[in-house]
């Protein structure tokens, strides 16, 4: 029997994108159009009821590398000795690997996700990156400041004037600095005879929210107000008004926008060099962004709704094979590796990986994979379980429970969990002993009258 040759990867991530920020998605809902990465779509199977399990960064990336789990033992940590890696498989596969990326947690102290690579690239400078000491001379704390503002807010405001000073055009910013170098890397290697493995993520859409001024188009052209791109925590509408508000969301669809051109130039390469059809093309994001939905504009513990929790994730097979396809089944971050590898022909090499392929899936083989998911900081008690329909949120303490109907209210203003109890029951009894919960009771029947979620607006 003749094995087929492997095929190229190409894992392209974009931190913080929501996936009603998508417009192949999300259609005209959607605050911007996002033409390159929905080309991509077109091509891929396209999941959409993916989510993260151990929240934030560091452990979704976690559960991407190794195939497993976070929650609830894993927390924000350096990947440990006994951890196999994608890198490493492909690697000791015969791949030819690289990460490229302008996300500093990979490598800012004690951390190692660089590890198992040929070669890595860190692209400075995003967020409090604090990589340039000089003083800025175009951009001022003053311009981005509210008085109302925690004090240590100046001080990472300060470390972001400096980082960004210089960036005057688009191509001075990391997001384009960091698919340039994934597409030089590209060219570079285009001629190599072993299959290749890049690994490319940028920060984006992530705060401070900056967007080239190309992709600043979104907001109303008669605000004259500032540009808060890096509000607080707590409830925005203790620091700004709707007009503010309305502003600060435009920005992140501007960064959107200026991420979606990046891909769209980073694809483009792929196919001039006659590497994308033949490849392997993986797409995602770790997480969404509250943008104050649910009144806070910053992710945390207590914010386990869908714009946190929703992400684009699709995979393109070698030839688009099954593309155009939008599934509806569950799935979870450490499905991500055991696809991957099942994909490229490493089905083997999953063994020991607590996720699942999500082949079976795309082929019919089964009906489902999960009958939930359960989402949650590592370092808080809130936690979400979640089906195709419903969204039970457990809150610590005495703070009052909410389950949602995602079918008739998707953006998840009604708390119906007096009228649904059986299901949130049914929903609790997923938790399971692995989370030290026994006989979950279902509170806040009587709260729940009394607390509202209400968006910022």
């Amino acid at each position: 029997m003749i094995q087929k040759p492997k095929p190229d990867i190409i894992v392209i991530v974009s931190d913080s994108l929501r996936q009603d920020h998508v417009s192949y998605y999300a259609g005209e809902a959607c605050p911007l159009k996002t033409p390159n990465i929905d080309a991509l779509m077109r091509d891929s199977i396209a999941f959409h009821n993916m989510y993260p399990e151990g929240l934030p960064t560091i452990p979704v990336r976690t559960e991407w590398v190794t195939g497993n789990g976070t929650l609830p033992g894993r927390s924000w940590q350096p990947l440990a000795a006994t951890d196999v890696t994608c890198s490493e498989i492909l690697r000791r596969e015969g791949y030819v690997t690289a990460l490229i990326t302008d996300v500093y947690h990979y490598f800012k102290p004690d951390q190692n996700f660089h590890r198992g690579y040929d070669e890595w690239h860190w692209i400075r400078g995003q967020e409090f990156d604090g990589c340039c000491t000089a003083q800025p001379e175009r951009r001022r704390v003053q311009d981005y400041w509210k008085d109302s503002f925690p004090e240590r807010w100046r001080n990472l405001l300060q470390i972001v004037c400096q980082n960004l000073d210089k960036a005057n055009e688009t191509k001075d910013f990391p997001c384009y600095k960091t698919f340039a170098r994934a597409a030089d890397w590209i060219q570079r290697n285009s001629a190599c005879s072993k299959p290749l493995f890049l690994w490319v993520e940028t920060f984006d859409p992530h705060e401070p929210w900056t967007p080239p001024a190309e992709f600043d188009v979104y907001g109303d052209p008669e605000y004259r107000g500032k540009d808060y791109i890096l509000p607080p925590g707590g409830d925005a509408s203790q620091y700004f008004s709707a007009e503010e508000i309305k502003r600060i969301r435009s920005l992140y669809a501007g960064e959107v926008a200026y991420v979606d051109a990046m891909v769209g130039d980073f694809l483009k390469v792929l196919k001039d060099v006659g590497r994308y059809d033949g490849a392997l093309v993986f797409f995602l994001s770790d997480h969404g962004h509250p943008l104050a939905d649910h009144g806070k504009f910053l992710k945390g513990p207590d914010r386990m709704y869908s714009e946190l929790l929703k992400v684009p994730f699709a995979f393109k097979l070698p030839d688009q094979e099954a593309g155009g396809q939008m599934i509806q089944k569950l799935a979870q971050f450490p499905d991500v590796l055991p696809t991957l590898l099942e994909a490229a022909g490493m089905g083997n090499c999953t063994l020991d990986m607590q996720g699942h392929s999500l082949l079976p899936l795309v082929r019919g083989e089964t009906e489902r994979l999960r009958e939930a998911t359960i989402s949650g900081f590592h370092d808080g008690g809130d936690r979400c379980i979640r089906n195709e329909r419903w969204s039970l949120i457990l809150r610590p303490d005495d703070e009052p429970d909410e389950l949602y109907d995602l079918d008739t209210d998707p953006r998840e203003q009604h708390n119906v969990i007096t009228e649904h109890r059986d299901i949130a029951e049914k929903l609790a009894a997923k938790f399971g002993v692995v989370y030290a919960v026994e006989n979950r009771s279902i509170k806040g029947l009587q709260g729940s009258f009394e607390t509202a979620h209400t968006a910022a607006d």
